[in-house]
């Protein structure tokens, strides 16, 4: 996406909601409520405990990662958060507002984007999110306008006035985004947004939602895409077999991860680290694996290294921070 050019364009003066519970932009508010707060939430399916005791907080202005295998409960979870499903205990709150008490006025201020998105083929593209506009109080011209903007910002203005069913997949992931924002929430809840989108597309979409945190919007995101999600994510909650594994897992720094090391000398580069104490193991290609505890640590190790007139050719971590720390919980172990 283009810097001049952000996803959400303001509305303009004669854009006019209908009588609703949909509410005016109110931005972060003073006393930094949670965009999202699930407490020992529970959801059961006959003997399956698809969410059992999730705890966390999402806050408002960042980029949120929901990470966990198949099974996890992720998706019953956003279902919840989205107010389309009923807890079975425990409590959700969208910007202080209940899921289930308050379900219409948490429901207006959420963007809801599933892992797919279902379409009606015969509809264009406007026509379909002019449906949806109104359907969350927007007036026909005011829906229609943020409409149109969105597919040219989301690089579907070609196909505004065709049906649906010419879309790939991709596109209707790109059509489904665009639904999600409609009517400028506060909060995102996305599923695999990425899923089926081309790798300018994925790029597309981590600016758009890097974009939609710096507005002051909350944005929980699913992916098993993890090399992805670090790259603009402020942080991560980790489910495993329906329980938070970790909640808000952002502080990396510290835990010790593995680093891929090699040199122009290799029987030099293992005498080196053996004489400074660091465990190595061999891997392929003649590198070698070792544990450092922070990036700080391996710039240290550089520094020895060149200063011990070792060859030093490649230090690289071998997976980002949130698959090193996904990989390290046991509980995923099956």
């Amino acid at each position: 996406m283009s810097d001049d050019k952000p996803i959400v364009t303001p509305e303009p003066d004669f854009v006019e909601r209908e009588e609703s519970n949909v509410p005016a932009k109110s931005g972060l508010s003073e006393k930094a409520t949670p965009g999202i707060l699930a407490h020992d939430l529970h959801r059961a399916f006959g003997e399956v405990r698809a969410v059992d005791g999730v705890t966390f907080e999402a806050p408002q202005g960042a980029v949120t990662a929901l990470i966990g295998p198949n099974g996890s409960g992720k998706t019953t979870l956003l279902l919840i958060l989205a107010g389309l499903l009923k807890p079975d205990s425990g409590q959700a709150q969208i910007l202080g507002k209940d899921v289930v008490t308050r379900n219409l006025e948490a429901r207006s201020v959420i963007g809801w984007m599933p892992d797919a998105f279902g379409t009606w083929d015969a509809l264009t593209c406007l026509e379909i999110l002019t449906t949806f506009g109104m359907a969350y109080g927007l007036k026909k011209s005011s829906a229609m306008f943020r409409a149109e903007a969105l597919l040219e910002q989301l690089f579907l203005g070609e196909f505004t006035h065709s049906p649906a069913r010419v879309l790939s997949r991709g596109q209707k992931q790109r059509l489904g985004l665009a639904r999600a924002l409609i009517h400028d929430p506060q909060v995102l809840l996305l599923d695999e947004p990425a899923s089926g989108l081309d790798p300018r597309s994925r790029i597309d979409l981590r600016e758009i939602v890097r974009g939609l945190a710096e507005q002051g919007k909350t944005v929980l995101i699913s992916s098993h895409v993890l090399s992805e999600l670090e790259e603009f994510t402020d942080h991560a909650v980790f489910l495993s077999k329906g329980r938070t594994v970790e909640a808000n897992a952002n502080e990396f720094e510290g835990t010790a991860r593995g680093w891929r090391a090699s040199a122009l000398d290799p029987a030099a580069l293992r005498t080196f680290l053996t004489s400074i104490d660091i465990p190595w193991r061999e891997a392929p290609g003649g590198e070698v694996l070792i544990s450092l505890g922070s990036t700080e640590s391996a710039a240290q190790l550089v520094t020895a290294a060149v200063r011990a007139g070792v060859p030093l050719h490649t230090l690289a971590p071998m997976a980002g921070r949130l698959e090193e720390t996904y990989l390290q919980l046991n509980e995923e172990r099956r």
